[in-house]
């Protein structure tokens, strides 16, 4: 079956032996890579506090107080 790559739309076997399938070179998912990593694609989201907005993550010191709240003794030493 033939497929074209998302980045360059060239025409690629996909089979086992098409290593960077639906990719046709190594250089094309990479750049695929790149683009997600730079939030140029994403996947929409329903999600009402999503406003859009980068929401800024939590420190690890505020996750590693959370997680000397639970109750569990699971993260706990």
């Amino acid at each position: 079956m033939l497929v074209s790559c998302p980045t360059c739309s060239k025409k690629v076997e996909w089979n086992e032996s098409s290593l960077f399938r639906p990719f046709c070179c190594k250089r094309c998912q990479l750049i695929d890579l790149g683009e997600w990593s730079n939030e140029e694609k994403f996947i929409a989201s329903n999600n009402p506090n999503n406003d859009g907005k980068n929401q800024t993550l939590p420190d690890v010191e505020d996750i590693e107080a959370i997680l000397a709240q639970q109750q569990q003794d699971f993260f706990k030493e």
